[in-house]
Parts: structure tokens; C-alpha cells; sequence
């Protein structure tokens, strides 16, 4: 059989993150699963919150009529309805129903915005370090990503996504709080990006659109948050999923949001439902809509990420490890000892700990931690990185 080449080479370059996941699935089954630390793949260990579990008994013990039905492309009117109050709070600014499309996780939500604003050879600014699958999502659109790092400490860099943007680009994608360094983007930072964007689209005479990804907006640490996403530049899509908040992600529910001062809202609102069933999402779950819409405001209990965060901060920092605190999120991503992070990942590998290597993320020289783990997982490996960063050391 003949798979296209196109697909061939991006298997090549397929995520570090599952391959290490990968990896590790094959040392617990060799060695037992308490002697593997594996902090390679982002899957939340808490369970849902009680509201979601009593959502869902209540849609089977009294489901509603018409439920398994058809329904229209966007979702349910009560569940966007729903979403379109929330968000409405959240960013300060009125949605409306119609500026909601649901959608299958944040992902599907990507897929659906890139389709419906991209053209052949259109320019899509991607930040490292960044989530991998961005650079397939906009290849599958037909479209380029232009990767742009941001600064040491993981702000962005305006000057230099000012420099990059041209007649061609249509979007751009802010991860916040970011995968894998856990930073959240600041209002003026948010703001001086609206700026420049702006700026171009009056040059250019088009819109570019902010395409906020933000599932982890409710996983966030010491009083930091991400600032209203809406307030700054029109031309914005926030693509949210419930996957960290409400720790479903396997039931891959989310949703799209189109600021209502958005260029063209009607036709862009019309061109998401219309992807949204061309691209084979058609609708999210219904089952998974019903039960959001009664539990849309609860989230997991972030206290047991707040601990595994500091449990891990203070016992890497003794061992000599550099890194930017995270704000958001559940990732560590420290710098290694030396530029190779392959080299320095296999060696911890070697440890039996598994991280992902920078490069992975567009930014070599780093390692990627998802603390999103059991306890005992960051105790029994500390002393593990503390020996692996005392050999790289040459110590």
C-alpha cells in the first residue's frame, strides 16, 4: 500500500513525546512500574471533579430526549449557550451563542480555525518553544509555520515576530500557560503583540488572527493567570480544551470562541461550522457536551499539582538544574548541562527516567518534565537527576 511521502517524513519527525512515552511503557513492562519514572507524557493524573461525575449520572439516569440525535454543526444551542456565559466572565466581553462552535478538545478546535482562514502557502507564526503538533496541524492546512523563539526567559519576543511577518501570514498561535515551559503571557506583552499585528494588517490589508490555545487557563500558580485573550486585538479565536481542567482527556471536549469584534464575525462563524464538518469532527460528543454545560465552571483540585511543582523545583534547584519557575501548566523545562539534550535525556533515560528532549519543542538544550505524576514518581527520582546532572557535569 502507498502512503503519501508527505506523511512519510512527518512520521520521521513524529513526537519525542510519544516516542519517550514509548520508551518507558517498555522499561516499566522489562523492569515493573515502580522502578520507571516517567514524567514524558502530559496525562493528567486527577481524576474529574465530583460536578462532572454527577453531570454524567444525571444524563443517565434521565437522559434528555433527542440526545443521540443530529444536531446542528456548532453544538447544542444550551451547551454553547452555556460556554458563551462562561467565557463572557472570564474575558469581560459579551459573547454570544452564535461565537461558539464546540469542538473535539482544543485540537479540533486548531484544525477547524487554520481550515477555515488558511490558503495554499499561507504563513502561520509558530512560538518555540512550542507544542510539536502545531508544525502538523498547519502542513496538514496547507499552510507554513514560521517559527519564532521567544527570549531566554520564555516572554515573547515582538521585535522579532514583527520582523517575520509578511503579505502572507494569517495567524498565529499563543499557547498560554505554555507547553512545555509553563509560562503565561502577560496583558502588556498580549497587548504590545495586538499592537504589531495590527500594524500589519493595515499594511497588508487582512485580518491575522491570535489563536489562543489555553487548556491549561485554570492550572495556574501563585496568584498568576492569564489575562482577558479578548481585550487586545479583534481578530482572535480562543481554542480551549477540558482535557487538564476537568482531566478528560480522553473524552476530547472543547470548544472554539470568535471575539465578537472579530473582521468578517458572521462569515468566519459560518466558515468554523462549515470545517468543522468537512474536516470529520461533524459535532463534539453529545454526551460530553451535556455534562460540560452542568460542570463548566468546576476543575480539578490543582493543590496536587501545586505540590508536585514545588517538590520538584526545590529538589532540581539543589541539584544545580536551571529553569524558569512555571506559572501555568504541569511542565518543568530545565536547561541541561550541556547544548545535546538527547544525550543528556538518554542518560537519564539510562536512570530510568524519562523526560522529553528540547528539540522535541523547537528549542534544543532543555528537557521537558510533566510533573502531572504520582508522588512517589518525584521522590524516587530526584535522587536520579541529581546523579545524572553530577556526571554531565563531569562531577
Amino acid at each position: 500500500m502507498t502512503v503519501a511521502h508527505s506523511v512519510q517524513q512527518a512520521m520521521k519527525g513524529t513526537s519525542w513525546i510519544r516516542r519517550m512515552f514509548e520508551a518507558g511503557q517498555a522499561l516499566k513492562q522489562q523492569l515493573g512500574e515502580d522502578k520507571v519514572f516517567d514524567f514524558s507524557l502530559g496525562n493528567p493524573i486527577l481524576e474529574p471533579p465530583p460536578a462532572f461525575q454527577q453531570a454524567l449520572r444525571e444524563i443517565a439516569d434521565a437522559p434528555p430526549p433527542g440526545m443521540h440525535r443530529y444536531m446542528p454543526n456548532n453544538g447544542f444551542l444550551s451547551t454553547r449557550r452555556a460556554v458563551a456565559a462562561a467565557v463572557s466572565e472570564e474575558q469581560q466581553l459579551q459573547i454570544d451563542a452564535d461565537d461558539v462552535v464546540m469542538t473535539v478538545g482544543a485540537a479540533g478546535a486548531l484544525h477547524v480555525t487554520l481550515h477555515s482562514i488558511l490558503d495554499p502557502g499561507d504563513e502561520v507564526i509558530v512560538l518555540a518553544p512550542y507544542f510539536v503538533e502545531y508544525l502538523f496541524y498547519v502542513d496538514v492546512h496547507q499552510g507554513k509555520p514560521v517559527v519564532i523563539q521567544t527570549t531566554d526567559t520564555f516572554d515573547l519576543d515582538v521585535d522579532a515576530i514583527d520582523a517575520a511577518i509578511t503579505p502572507r501570514t494569517k495567524a498565529i498561535i499563543v499557547n498560554t500557560p505554555n507547553n512545555p515551559t509553563g509560562r503565561i503571557y502577560s496583558r502588556d506583552q498580549i497587548a504590545s503583540l495586538a499592537g504589531v499585528l495590527a500594524k500589519h494588517e493595515r499594511q497588508h490589508g487582512h485580518p491575522i488572527v491570535m489563536m489562543f490555545d489555553t487548556p491549561y487557563a485554570r492550572i495556574t500558580y501563585d496568584g498568576h493567570r492569564n489575562p482577558p485573550l479578548l481585550a487586545d486585538h479583534p481578530n482572535t479565536v480562543i481554542c480551549h480544551s477540558h482535557s487538564k481542567d476537568l482531566g478528560l482527556p480522553g473524552e476530547r471536549i472543547g470548544y472554539l470562541v470568535i471575539s465578537p469584534r472579530a473582521t468578517h464575525r458572521e462569515l468566519l462563524r459560518t466558515a468554523c461550522m462549515f470545517s468543522n464538518r468537512v474536516l470529520g469532527f461533524i459535532n463534539a460528543p453529545a454526551i460530553m457536551q451535556l455534562a460540560l454545560e452542568r460542570s463548566l465552571r468546576a476543575t480539578v483540585d490543582t493543590r496536587d499539582y501545586v505540590e508536585a511543582r514545588t517538590r520538584l523545583t526545590r529538589g532540581l534547584a539543589a541539584a544545580g538544574y536551571s529553569f524558569v519557575e512555571p506559572e501555568g501548566a504541569f511542565y518543568l523545562f530545565p536547561r541541561c548541562p550541556t547544548e545535546d539534550d538527547v544525550a543528556f535525556t538518554d542518560a537519564l533515560r539510562a536512570q530510568n527516567v524519562l523526560v522529553v528532549p528540547g528539540r522535541g519543542f523547537g528549542c534544543p538544550g532543555h528537557i521537558r518534565i510533566a510533573y502531572c505524576v504520582d508522588p512517589d514518581t518525584i521522590t524516587g527520582a530526584l535522587p536520579h537527576f541529581a546523579e545524572t546532572m553530577r556526571r554531565g557535569r563531569g562531577r
